[in-house]
């Protein structure tokens, strides 16, 4: 299995790692990895490849079978050899915009409490997609809470529990669509705030920001109907 190093610290932006494989599609298999593969509505990694004086662009990063995680050349190039040692070069400017963008759309499960049935992650905006019959009555009230929230600069952790104390606890899932991994023996929680202040726990996979304050100002751009009870709530980021 390919080392997650995305997941001890998401603000890691460069690492070492060596080629173990090569994918049908022209993917390049590494043995550790600070780029995030595409997944829970989270866009995979784009950055830089180096390795003996060439400079490879990647333009997004997979899973792949096994555990395993593939980085997908952006252009036509020789591919180094199995057994190369290399350098990851992460798009941080890209990345740094997926955590604000998605540590913001677990704020907006928390202010429209509803079952989630869908989302996705871009650089610029966010959306999620809720089992919600009824538009929401008063947007600029959503916004205005969302960044209270945002403002209050509370902690994002982690903590992890086994795979049987989630199923004894299913309301920490709030997606509808997308059930966390499991059969791995244990899943990962993100938690917004601590103690009395704690906000929000649920499981999730994704990379976020450390703080709430470094997402931003929040902006709710469109809600459309996506059917008879689903609406979709877009979120951009302001600068």
């Amino acid at each position: 299995m390919t080392e997650l190093m995305f997941r001890a610290d998401a603000y890691q932006t460069a690492a070492e790692c060596r080629i173990i494989g090569h994918t049908a599609e022209g993917g390049l298999v590494v043995d550790r990895t600070v780029f995030y593969p595409t997944g829970g509505g989270q866009p995979g990694d784009s950055g830089m490849l180096e390795w003996g004086g060439v400079r490879m662009p990647i333009a997004t990063t997979l899973k792949v079978e096994g555990g395993q995680v593939a980085l997908v050349p952006a252009e036509p190039m020789a591919m180094p050899p199995v057994g190369t040692p290399a350098r990851q070069l992460v798009d941080w400017s890209r990345r740094h915009r997926h955590m604000r963008i998605h540590t913001a759309l677990h704020l907006l499960s928390v202010v429209i409490p509803l079952p989630v049935t869908g989302g996705a992650i871009a650089q610029d905006r966010g959306r999620l997609d809720f089992d919600m019959p009824e538009p929401p009555g008063d947007i600029a009230a959503i916004a205005g809470v969302l960044n209270r929230l945002v403002d209050r600069d509370l902690p994002v952790t982690e903590d992890w529990i086994t795979d049987e104390e989630l199923a004894a606890n299913p309301g920490l899932v709030k997606t509808m669509s997308v059930r966390p991994p499991a059969g791995q023996g244990r899943v990962r929680l993100v938690r917004i705030g601590q103690g009395a202040d704690q906000v929000d726990l649920q499981p999730c996979g994704g990379t976020h920001v450390a703080r709430t304050g470094e997402i931003g100002r929040i902006e709710i751009g469109k809600i459309e109907n996506k059917g008879r009870q689903n609406r979709r709530v877009t979120i951009h980021l302001s600068e």
